[in-house]
């Protein structure tokens, strides 16, 4: 099978390797439909951060089940199915209290090789979303959309549910990447009345326009605080979406919040260190990490997506076949994509 395959920083390939199969009974193997690269990725692309090479890369896709193991009886051969980063059980501790993204049962070095045309995936019975029907059902945009169910939606949702977004609240959503993007649709989907993105890109500050934000702040730092606060008349979130990581952005996120405010933290995190005694003199809560994607596509978002209510779909602004995945991360790298779209079968 072809499979996208780090080769070195700054290089990526499509390489032929051995035919995913069943190994455990709890597996399915999956024919990839579309899968997407990552902002994540471009970490070791960039070379930010170790990864064993080569190695299978990507972990955002949608497919078709082909083959699933004994213990498999959700999903069955033929199955249109999103396939979450997660991989969760369904069982352990973790899953049973909403958090699949920190799934007790499951092993981070199976979770990788969605940018190829198939994949073995792990926990498959409980984690896989199926889809109603079959991909030729579906526009070309509403697979788009479904893709982001995989992670990004998910991810930017995660951020509103940790940051607690209610009816009528103001937000802000730090970061103007796809996850900030689709943070801002959840802050909507949530029903905030105001969602203020910090963006400083022509084009991503039309999507998010588009998405719901109301007011667009490109300054940083101390002056996107002031900016903030001048917007809302002093009184400052009600909940914040960072989305970015950088020790910057955390430390804005929590100076816009208003006293009681909660920062839903989905920003891979970039530095280990952070000064958390802003938190306690503004009683800022701090909450966030990796998304339940399983849960959030099952209890909102698939949903959401089938019933045209949102459209995250957009955030890919290039496609890519498999052969030209070096393409597709350097579009990202160099800020020339979004996110960038891989179309691996029909």
């Amino acid at each position: 099978m072809k499979t996208a395959v780090f080769v070195e920083p700054g290089k990526v390939e499509a390489r032929e390797l051995p035919k995913a199969t069943i190994k455990q009974p709890t597996d399915a193997v999956l024919r990839i439909v579309r899968a997407c690269v990552c902002g994540s990725d471009l970490w070791w692309f960039r070379g930010i951060s170790d990864r064993k090479h080569p190695s299978a890369v990507g972990h955002e896709a949608i497919g078709v089940v082909e083959s699933v193991g004994d213990e498999v009886t959700h999903v069955k051969p033929g199955d249109f199915v999103i396939a979450p980063f997660t991989h969760g059980c369904g069982h352990c501790a973790a899953c049973l209290a909403g958090f699949e993204g920190n799934c007790l049962n499951n092993h981070p070095d199976e979770m990788v090789g969605y940018q190829g045309e198939y994949l073995r995936f792990t926990n498959a019975d409980w984690s896989l979303v199926k889809v109603p029907g079959q991909p030729s059902d579906y526009t070309d945009a509403q697979l788009n959309d479904l893709l982001t169910l995989s992670d990004v939606m998910a991810t930017g949702y995660h951020a509103a549910a940790t940051a607690e977004v209610k009816q009528g609240d103001t937000v802000v959503v730090m970061g103007d990447g796809a996850v900030g993007l689709c943070g801002v649709i959840s802050a909507k989907l949530r029903g905030a009345s105001r969602i203020i993105a910090m963006s400083r890109h022509a084009d991503r500050q039309a999507l998010a326009k588009e998405f719901g934000a109301t007011d667009i702040i490109a300054e940083r730092g101390d002056e996107a605080v002031k900016k903030v606060f001048e917007l809302t008349d002093g009184k400052g979130a009600d909940a914040v979406l960072e989305c970015v990581g950088t020790e910057q952005s955390v430390d804005t996120a929590v100076k816009v919040g208003r006293p009681g405010a909660v920062v839903g933290r989905v920003g891979v995190p970039q530095k280990a260190e952070m000064n958390t005694n802003d938190l306690f003199w503004r009683n800022i809560g701090l909450r966030g990490g990796i998304a339940s994607v399983t849960t959030y596509d099952r209890e909102v978002l698939l949903d959401a997506v089938l019933n045209g209510q949102i459209h995250p779909g957009k955030v890919f602004t290039k496609r890519f076949d498999l052969d030209h995945v070096q393409a597709a991360y350097e579009a990202m790298d160099k800020r020339e994509a979004i996110k960038s779209l891989l179309i691996i079968a029909d």
